[in-house]
């Protein structure tokens, strides 16, 4: 990734996102952890959120930071044993209906629901509570 980008850089982008994390984890029981990944794990800025969940215990939501988008993605399910061609059929016309997100297959062939902003969206907290209701189900 090449450091081209004129203000806000993408240093400021990631202290704003870092910031808006950590403002919604804030007094928030559903947010059990905020982590980053290790320097070198990957070439864009990372972000695991470690959230609540009724169904699975908890979800983690992947936040990465490209040079113009901001990117999340939460593991749904894994590859279905059985019956894969109509689970994924269902979860291709499911993606008809999203708005910001889809679903898409991943390693191993599991599901994932993954979505994107615009990183000038990323400054706005409106923006990044769009992406997270989004993820959360919550519509826009």
């Amino acid at each position: 990734m090449t450091e081209y980008h004129l203000p806000p850089t993408l240093e400021q982008y990631e202290l704003s996102i870092t910031g808006w994390l950590h403002e919604m984890a804030h007094g928030n029981p559903v947010f059990e952890a905020i982590d980053r990944g290790e320097p070198g794990d990957s070439a864009e800025p990372r972000w695991y959120v470690r959230l609540k969940s009724e169904e699975k215990g908890h979800l983690t939501i992947w936040f990465t930071l490209g040079q113009r988008t901001l990117r999340y993605e939460v593991y749904v399910l894994p590859a279905p044993p059985e019956n894969a061609a109509q689970v994924y059929e269902t979860v291709l016309r499911r993606n008809e209906k999203l708005v910001g997100a889809h679903f898409a297959i991943g390693v191993e062939d599991a599901i994932f629901l993954r979505g994107g902003r615009a990183v000038e969206a990323v400054p706005n907290p409106a923006g990044l509570r769009a992406a997270y209701r989004a993820v959360m189900g919550r519509g826009e």
